[in-house]
């Protein structure tokens, strides 16, 4: 399974005889044009059909360059999510606006709905699924340990990291399932729904299905 370290290095680039480090603008705004060009490529190619070149030539820099950034188009991916739909809402999972932070995801993703329709359906190794599981599970994680929580529950199993991987899984298929759908319902009905899911055991919900 690929993974991406959360550890980010400066590579040194030489040019000719003067070699130099990009600064974090530079790194920022490379990967900026690396992520609009896969993006682009993405709505009008199968994702396993694009090529470095394609994405580099669509960002206007060498391939050496997006080595010196990403892995491989994978790696570049989970950078998108992780940037664009996942950091923007620890803020608000620190505060505890946890509600916020779920509507904020999917309206996040309804911006680039013609991307995410496109890639949704990836399987394998390095399937959507698996980075957005991956990606949520970390921003949980992040979320649990803001509360400051020991690690102790009522169980010896239930600590917080299996809360993360189960919380982690309910919403990528919520997610998963809204996309493939045609993200037709908001993104704050989305999160009505998931808040209503999330937060009453089942057999509450199959009491509330009875009286209806």
């Amino acid at each position: 399974m690929h993974m991406r370290s959360d550890r980010r290095e400066f590579p040194l680039v030489c040019r000719l005889s003067e070699c130099y480090t990009d600064s974090m603008e530079e790194r920022n705004a490379i990967e900026v044009k690396l992520a609009a060009s896969l993006k682009s490529l993405a709505v009008r190619h199968p994702f396993e059909k694009i090529t470095i070149k394609q994405i580099t030539d669509g960002a206007g820099v060498i391939r050496v360059t997006f080595y010196n950034h990403f892995q491989d188009k994978y790696d570049l991916l989970e950078w998108i999510m992780r940037t664009e739909i996942l950091e923007p809402v620890r803020i608000l999972l620190a505060n505890s606006m946890f509600r916020e932070a779920v509507v904020l995801i999917f309206r996040n993703m309804q911006k680039d709905k013609d991307f995410y329709m496109h890639i949704v359906n990836m399987e394998g190794q390095n399937s959507f699924s698996e980075m957005a599981e991956r990606g949520i599970e970390d921003i949980l994680r992040y979320a649990i340990g803001e509360t400051g929580l020991s690690g102790k529950g009522p169980k010896i199993w239930l600590s917080p990291e299996f809360i993360s991987k189960y919380y982690a899984k309910a919403m990528t298929f919520v997610v998963v399932e809204w996309i493939r759908t045609g993200m037709k319902i908001s993104p704050d009905e989305m999160a009505e729904g998931y808040e209503y899911i999330a937060t009453r055991s089942l057999e509450e919900m199959v009491e509330e299905l009875r009286k209806m």
